[in-house]
């Protein structure tokens, strides 16, 4: 009976013992499942970034680095061939070398990176005086080109911004809103074509400034006003020269002029200077805003604003503009020396004779006359005759009002043809009727 008894107290114990073993197994489970979970959790983290890294290799190694970014390698201008340069590759040139250029023996100049040097026919007086006007006036955009009439020489280049630095790099080569320096142009065709001379009086209506083609029309018996086509030159008079253009002109030789003009083609081949635009006008109505100059398409360059400038003064004989005087090698031997090419005849020397007859009213009694006399009435620069056009318009290139101010002189004998193009913001600064007085006044000090 003892047997028994101590046989089932055995039984006991293993049962005890096998529980307790069982438990403490299940204890040791659990304390190592519950020591997983955070490696489980860290491994849910670093396994999908290691695949983003992955996956995202060939964009990082497409864009590079930061620290390439913040550091880019400086820029060496390439070494350009000087053999058989022409004026277009020489322009360029020039036009690369630029920004290097220094007053030196009073002629300024630049470095060649392959050595030598480009000498500009840069006049001194005139490029610092409207370098520290922009300056001084804190001018947004700022753009002013002159050239010699007679041999297309680059007097002045200056480009300028206060609003955006950096803009100003070749801004002067780039094209923007013509304005109504486009009526040039128009009168240029009339005037060819013997439909109407400067002193013909043109009916018109509408506001003078008026934007408006259907506010233009004459109707007869219904007291249309009247002008002469030379003093609607000089103030400008929007409605005149959209009426020349729509209703006596027409389209085709509008366009044959502008072409003669240099639009729409390359005006020095090579060189860094757009070609200007003169899309083909699909209505009456866009022929006449076209005539007036308030087509925003119709785009131009300061260069070659200057250099139509400079053809009327010329006689109608156009001169390729040209920014190297000399270049030389770095043996000092002269491979490059500015010779006075002729582009073209746009008109003949009777059409330009008229024509600045009209652009003397200008400054006479048109759009620049307060520029250019003082307060009592006195011309400022009396003993220069001076053929000018204005024009005004918003933009978007940069964003601002464009204005516009061209003119050569003296009529007499022309010895300088400008373009001066200021874009100012919300706040004016200064007109370019004041930037192309402020000129003429430090060209003929």
């Amino acid at each position: 009976m003892q047997d028994l008894k101590d046989i089932d107290k055995e039984k006991k114990r293993s049962r005890r013992f096998r529980k307790a073993k069982a438990e403490e197994g299940r204890n040791v489970f659990l304390r190592q499942i519950e020591e997983t979970k955070p490696q489980k959790k860290r491994l849910k983290i670093i396994l999908p970034a290691i695949a983003l890294l992955l996956a995202s290799y060939p964009l990082i190694s497409l864009f590079g680095s930061p620290r390439a970014k913040s550091a880019p390698a400086a820029e060496v201008p390439a070494a350009v061939s000087l053999s058989k340069l022409d004026q277009g590759s020489a322009f360029k040139l020039a036009a690369d070398a630029y920004g290097n250029a220094q007053a030196q023996g009073g002629k300024f100049a630049a470095p060649l990176p392959q050595g030598g040097q480009v000498i500009y026919s840069i006049d001194e007086e005139v490029q610092r005086k409207i370098e520290k006007l922009f300056t001084d006036y804190k001018v947004p955009y700022g753009l002013f080109v002159a050239i010699e009439p007679k041999t297309g020489r680059i007097l002045a280049a200056v480009s300028h911004s206060a609003s955006q630095p950096g803009w100003e790099k070749g801004a002067n080569y780039h094209l923007y809103p013509m304005a109504s320096l486009f009526k040039i142009v128009t009168a240029t065709a009339a005037l060819e074509e013997k439909k109407v001379g400067p002193d013909t009086m043109f009916a018109f209506n509408g506001k003078l400034t008026s934007e408006s083609p259907k506010y233009w029309r004459v109707r007869p018996g219904r007291g249309n006003q009247q002008m002469p086509l030379s003093l609607a030159m000089g103030k400008s008079v929007n409605p005149v020269y959209g009426r020349l253009a729509g209703e006596v002109v027409g389209r085709d030789p509008l366009l044959l002029y502008a072409g003669r003009y240099g639009f729409n083609q390359p005006i020095v081949p090579g060189s860094p200077i757009l070609a200007s635009t003169a899309p083909v006008p699909g209505t009456v109505d866009e022929l006449m805003r076209m005539g007036a100059g308030l087509n925003r398409e119709v785009k131009i360059s300061p260069f070659h604003a200057a250099a139509i400038m400079a053809t009327v003064a010329n006689g109608g004989v156009m001169m390729a503009p040209s920014l190297a005087s000399e270049i030389r090698d770095a043996k000092g031997n002269v491979v490059f020396s500015q010779k006075p090419q002729v582009l073209r005849t746009v008109m003949t020397p009777q059409t330009a004779s008229d024509l600045a007859h009209m652009l003397a009213t200008t400054v006479e009694s048109g759009t620049s006359r307060r520029a250019f006399h003082d307060r009592r009435g006195r011309r400022m620069l009396a003993s220069v005759r001076i053929a000018a056009k204005t024009g005004s318009i918003d933009g978007s290139d940069p964003a601002g009002h464009y204005s516009w101010f061209a003119a050569y002189a003296p009529m007499e004998d022309p010895q300088i043809a400008l373009a001066a193009l200021v874009i100012n913001e919300n706040k004016w600064r200064i007109k370019a009727t004041s930037v192309g007085e402020q000129a003429l006044e430090a060209f003929f000090r």
